[in-house]
């Protein structure tokens, strides 16, 4: 398949590298997100809507060297946390590169498979 028209690429097709076709983005296979390898980002999940206080640190910030957050479990990612506070009504997110710990108010939902529970 031509991908090329009056030298325009259109996305979606394949690519060649000399002789060599590369696959593009839209053939690779689908991976369902709550079995990726990242076990704290799964806990999280499974545990979303949980107060916690999440304890960070910031090894280069003079004004920030070790800060807790409290609030909601809203949300988790691969590489961050979003939380809610509705005290204040702020919303958090946090790079996971800075979460020494978290700890929960209540008893957490564990799957020692870390299967979803969405």
């Amino acid at each position: 398949m031509n991908n090329n028209y009056n030298g325009t690429f259109f996305p979606g097709g394949p690519l060649y590298s000399g002789n060599i076709m590369t696959p593009d983005q839209s053939q690779a296979p689908s991976i369902d997100p709550f079995f990726e390898q990242s076990y704290i980002e799964n806990i999280l999940r499974a545990n979303k809507g949980k107060k916690v206080t999440v304890f960070t640190s910031f090894p280069d910030s003079i004004e920030w060297k070790d800060r807790k957050f409290k609030g909601i479990i809203e949300e988790s990612g691969r590489d961050h946390i979003l939380l809610s506070d509705p005290t204040t009504g702020n919303w958090y997110m946090i790079l996971m590169i800075y979460v020494d710990y978290i700890e929960f108010e209540e008893r957490i939902n564990y799957n020692k498979d870390f299967i979803s529970t969405n």
